[in-house]
């Protein structure tokens, strides 16, 4: 099997934790604050991986320790963003609106590359806007905190994406992962110490597990696999495989915390993924392959 298509499937494992992730997080952190959960979910992250990538961790040098740092800052954005939007809101409609960073990543590259997006790109972006309108804006037009926060997190992931994308071509990332979620690590302990609603050790068990299974297979494994396979693939495609994550978290929310799949959510979440499609498919090389 090519690597490219190995790391594929790999992806769409892991957005399938991602998926099941937000409503482990939701049921995880229940009254705690979110910020002791993040601490312990990038600290047993970076333990894990100093471990698993060892060789490269006594080989650190401070040109990967810059980069880790550098990718860190937008990462460390979209996960906080999106957890306290998880916090806010229910993690099936969570999911859908974080998926907005597919129709994201290519109007930023636009707007830093100066790179004019195609019709379908724009197409794409109204459809994705449209799914939002209807997941999130309640009857008196407002649109929920929880919501806003989700969204401002894929912005984060979207500027994460980007830029993995433009380090990935210049260098091989596996060096710059652990300083990555060590970076983390420290900002999300920064915002705890300073967070008068942390409790540093909850009795609840299910926080504890929420953070093993968060640590282990929605950061560790996923971001690793993300930034190794974005020296093959890139930013717009990973973001269009992120668009499985809502899918699973639908169906995770369901059977996990029993949430309803309301006709708004299942219209809205149909939308962003045709939107999704619309952005990525070649209509061109379609249209000359069914000619011929």
């Amino acid at each position: 099997m090519e690597k490219r298509n190995l790391l594929l499937i790999l992806l769409i494992f892991g957005t399938a934790f991602w998926g099941i992730s937000f409503s482990v997080t939701k049921l995880a952190m229940g009254t705690e604050s979110p910020s002791t959960f993040l601490f312990y979910r990038f600290l047993l992250a970076t333990f894990v991986l100093s471990a698993i990538f060892w060789k490269h961790f006594i080989k650190t040098k401070l040109a990967d320790i810059k980069t880790g740092v550098i990718l860190a800052i937008p990462l460390f954005l979209g996960i906080h963003l999106q957890t306290l939007g998880i916090k806010e809101t229910h993690a099936s409609q969570c999911a859908f609106i974080a998926g907005m960073t597919v129709v994201i990543v290519p109007l930023l590259k636009l707007l830093f590359y100066r790179k004019a997006a195609p019709s379908k790109i724009w197409i794409a972006a109204m459809i994705a806007l449209s799914g939002l309108f209807v997941i999130s804006v309640n009857g008196q037009l407002q649109i929920g905190t929880g919501d806003l926060y989700t969204l401002s997190g894929a912005f984060g992931f979207a500027v994460y994406l980007i830029v993995v994308e433009k380090q990935a071509s210049l260098k091989n990332l596996v060096p710059t992962i652990i300083p990555m979620f060590a970076t983390c690590a420290l900002l999300t302990f920064g915002l705890a110490i300073n967070d008068r609603e942390a409790n540093w050790l909850p009795e609840a068990n299910t926080f504890w597990m929420g953070i093993v299974f968060c640590a282990l297979f929605s950061t560790a494994y996923m971001y690793s696999v993300s930034n190794i396979a974005q020296r093959y693939i890139s930013a717009e495609r990973v973001a269009v495989i992120y668009l499985f994550e809502p899918v699973f978290g639908a169906l995770a929310a369901f059977f996990i915390l029993d949430e309803n799949l309301s006709w708004r959510l299942l219209l809205g979440g149909g939308l962003i993924f045709l939107a999704t499609i619309i952005s990525e498919v070649k209509f061109r090389k379609r249209i000359e392959s069914t000619a011929v």
